[in-house]
């Protein structure tokens, strides 16, 4: 065998583990149709409070009204509504305060407005925010979601059997990003696959990620693993941390809520610039995760085969005779990616995304090099906040 073929061979591996992976992550998504979405025999909570919703926000007076409308017509209501809704303002300096105090005159469910500028030394982020709501919540479960977000009518009814499931400690649901063009198509397919990542990994019982924008869990055990001590210096990472000490303690206790109706919506990034912010931001907590980790596993997996493929074209222009080796990368990388992602988009109604996997295929790699050394840096801003991680 040539030079150039065991070159060829040696950067054709990462395609054909990562289609190793995503065929098992294919199957797990499959068990997750069968076995997890709700059952109408799982037991109902017992009547009472039994959620809090918690909204952190910070400059959203013009998203918090529609939000609030969602929560106002959800299903799960009766006579009491089993929920209440924490609304912690992260020093907005629009009027996010004013809007949850006028939502309280009325509000079908309890409402409450904290202020991180109100408690003593004036705390800022979403950790502080959802600690600060914790604090004060009434019900044994937390569900957070963000406040330019949207949900359907029956979304905690989704969550509802597994409050009563003694063995549950946390669980994650599926986020869809929503918006007109390509660039806000390419960012609904990459968090669509991220989301059923997470979801098939859950189903592993080897969870690697979730996102915080549709996530709920019990108060007792946020408390019993020490919430977000060990990574509260870190702006990020609100959800994944969390998921990976609970997964750690409660092996068997991490759900996915596979239901459409479960789905949290959310706007896509209007620019690029905004949404290498955004995902510079989700990337800085990647140095963080724990050595020889699923998580950091997997993210170095999907980087291997994604810069192969870049390899791999570069290796066929030098060398011609490479082709099949060039060939049989590219087919096994984008078949698997295919394979993976067609039950996940019918679950989420946009199948029609299908047609750009090769054109992220293409675009994914100088983009996820970029973030990736964006994010070991540290820096980056949002919400009009200069942030260094």
């Amino acid at each position: 065998m040539s030079g150039a073929a065991w070159l060829g061979l040696l950067l054709t591996l990462p395609a054909v583990l990562y289609a190793g992976v995503f065929a098992r992550y294919r199957r797990a998504w499959g068990r997750l149709r069968l076995g997890q979405p709700l059952d109408a025999a799982q037991p109902l909570p017992a009547a009472g409070l039994q959620a809090s919703v918690i909204i952190a926000a910070r400059n959203e007076a013009s998203a918090l009204p529609a939000l609030l409308a969602d929560l106002g017509r959800q299903t799960w209501l009766g006579a009491a509504p089993p929920f209440e809704v924490i609304v912690v303002d992260d020093h907005s300096t629009d009027a996010t305060a004013d809007v949850v105090r006028a939502a309280t005159v009325g509000s079908p469910f309890p409402l409450r407005l904290l202020t991180l500028a109100a408690l003593p030394g004036q705390p800022t982020g979403k950790k502080a925010a959802v600690e600060a709501a914790l604090a004060v919540a009434q019900a044994p479960w937390v569900i957070c979601t963000d406040a330019d977000c949207r949900v359907s009518e029956g979304w905690l009814a989704r969550y509802a059997p597994y409050f009563a499931a003694p063995g549950v400690q946390l669980v994650s649901g599926p986020v869809l990003l929503t918006g007109r063009g390509l660039l806000a198509e390419l960012q609904g397919l990459e968090l669509a696959a991220l989301v059923a990542t997470g979801a098939a990994s859950i189903a592993q019982a080897a969870p690697t990620m979730c996102n915080g924008a549709n996530l709920a869990y019990r108060r007792a055990a946020f408390a019993e693993v020490g919430g977000f001590r060990g990574n509260d210096h870190l702006p990020s990472g609100d959800d994944e941390f969390l998921l990976h000490k609970l997964a750690a303690r409660y092996p068997q206790g991490i759900r996915f809520v596979h239901s459409p109706d479960a789905t949290v919506r959310t706007a896509a990034q209007p620019t690029l610039g905004a949404l290498l912010q955004q995902r510079v931001r989700w990337a800085s907590k990647w140095r963080h995760y724990q050595p020889g980790g699923a998580s950091r596993g997997l993210a170095l997996l999907v980087l291997g085969a994604n810069v192969s493929l870049y390899l791999l074209a570069l290796l066929l222009v030098a060398q011609p005779a490479a082709w099949p080796w060039a060939a049989a990368g590219w087919a096994l990388k984008l078949g698997a990616d295919a394979w993976f992602l067609t039950p996940v988009l019918g679950f989420f109604g946009r199948r029609r995304w299908l047609r750009l996997v090769p054109l992220l295929q293409l675009l994914y790699p100088p983009y996820a090099l970029a973030v990736g050394l964006l994010g070991l840096r540290g820096g980056y801003r949002w919400k009009g906040r200069q942030v260094r991680a």
